[in-house]
């Protein structure tokens, strides 16, 4: 029996990185997963390679930030898996332009697919949880959500603010039995990443900034997530992972 047999979980952003390692381990771990992403075709390919291995999962494009997407997701869920155990809030955008130069346009793009789509996917989900007894809802920050970061004033905002808000969700729906944790990833190598991470300047940087002696990959994100997804953490609700080499100690 895996860690998350029986268990029917949701997964944002899964067409790549962080997002399609948590949909292989979980699936390799027994759960059903439905897997969203904007690129449909990705998401597709994703859910091609698990059912080939053997799990089960179906896939759907997604706009993160619409309360109707949310809405067919759900329904979507439920009409072929027949429950909601687990969302995983992993969809996410960067940004790295400065605080002075950011736009309100973009400052509400961030905003809305950092923040607002959490707070959409767990309304969505939690009557659900609610009416199956429980649930676990992991939500993707950064270490950025607790450290700052300079030259990044909204996406260290939006992060900031997923922490207080799976704080919140964890204090009201404990008596529900549904369950609220964050991840706060460091320099991770993801497709996300590539552009910085190509920049061998840069790549050194975030290496002088981790004491582990190497960079992140996605499949250390997942087992962080699969651990606060699974019933191994069961008395744990509220609390943030930094997953990140040490970074957060310093």
């Amino acid at each position: 029996m895996g860690r998350l047999a029986n268990k029917v979980a949701i997964i944002t952003g899964a067409a790549g990185g962080m997002g399609k390692a948590d949909a292989i381990l979980f699936a390799k771990e027994g759960a059903k997963v439905a897997i969203t992403d904007i690129q449909e075709d990705k998401i597709q390919a994703v859910v091609a390679e698990i059912r080939e291995s053997g799990g089960e999962a179906i896939g759907f494009a997604h706009n993160v930030a619409s309360e109707e997407d949310w809405a067919r997701v759900v329904s979507e869920t439920l009409s072929q898996f027949g429950k909601i155990d687990i969302l995983v809030n992993n969809a996410g955008i960067s940004s790295t332009v400065p605080f002075m130069d950011t736009t309100v346009d973009l400052w509400n793009k961030i905003m809305s697919v950092n923040l607002t789509s959490i707070f959409l996917g767990q309304k969505a989900v939690l009557p659900h949880m609610i009416e199956n007894g429980g649930g676990s809802i992991v939500n993707i920050s950064s270490i950025a959500g607790l450290t700052g970061g300079s030259g990044a004033g909204a996406y260290t905002a939006s992060k900031g603010a997923v922490r207080m808000l799976t704080k919140a969700t964890a204090i009201d729906y404990a008596k529900h039995n549904i369950r609220a944790n964050s991840v706060h990833p460091g320099y991770i190598e993801t497709p996300m990443t590539a552009d910085l991470m190509a920049n061998d300047q840069m790549r050194q940087w975030f290496l002088s900034q981790t004491p582990l002696p190497r960079l992140g990959k996605a499949e250390d994100i997942a087992k962080g997530v699969l651990f606060l997804a699974s019933d191994e953490s069961s008395y744990i609700t509220g609390v943030e992972l930094p997953i990140d080499g040490g970074y957060y100690a310093q």
